[in-house]
């Protein structure tokens, strides 16, 4: 596969080329190792294009982590927290430690409820999420998962793969794709969310 669209949020891509050379090179090597013809194996049964062949997400999604399981060094990665009802308690606690976050909601006399966000992918605090899965797992992503392995201290930037429209067009269900995300992502403003990201959108 090939890159055919980036965006560099709050200059994720800059700090790649700067401090992670090696890093952006391996995603790249990922992303050309690819296949994309070997996951079209689908026959489509849609009146609109019937007999057409459409390429498998989730056999996309498969192509990718082994490619980067490969690479070796990649792994995954969980950050846990703890959260509460009160809102105010939240916001003191966010950036503390798990466990100092547990004692601060507890000695307030809240319950202290724990719980966590995992990424697949994380190697030398740059995290990659390769999505074709649901529409919804983009945002999920952007604004959930890197922002939280962020503020975590876990990561320095967030890498989002995922089809150009064209290509998701050709696939056997609806999964996100780059314009639209990226349209979702420029609406916030430019320092939403806080978290530098790369979005990359692909094409066979």
């Amino acid at each position: 596969m090939q890159i055919a669209r980036m965006y560099s949020h709050l200059n994720g891509l800059e700090f790649l080329l700067v401090h992670k050379p090696s890093l952006w090179k391996e995603i790249q090597e990922v992303i050309a190792a690819v296949d994309a013809a070997r996951c079209r194996t689908k026959v489509s049964k849609e009146k609109t294009m019937p007999g057409k062949l459409l390429y498998i997400p989730v056999d996309m999604n498969a192509s990718f982590h082994a490619e980067l399981e490969k690479k070796g060094g990649w792994h995954g990665s969980r950050t846990s927290y703890w959260v509460t009802e009160e809102q105010k308690l939240i916001r003191k606690t966010l950036e503390l430690p798990a466990d100092e976050q547990k004692k601060q909601i507890a000695a307030a006399g809240f319950r202290p409820i724990y719980t966590y966000n995992q990424t697949d992918f994380v190697k030398d605090r740059i995290a990659v999420e390769v999505q074709f899965g649901k529409y919804f797992s983009v945002a999920y992503d952007l604004f959930v998962k890197h922002m939280a392995f962020f503020v975590g201290d876990v990561i320095d930037v967030g890498v989002e793969i995922m089809p150009m429209k064209a290509l998701e067009a050709e696939m056997s269900s609806g999964v996100p794709y780059y314009e639209n995300e990226l349209y979702n992502l420029l609406r916030q403003g430019r320092s939403t969310p806080a978290v530098p990201l790369v979005l990359i959108g692909l094409a066979p």
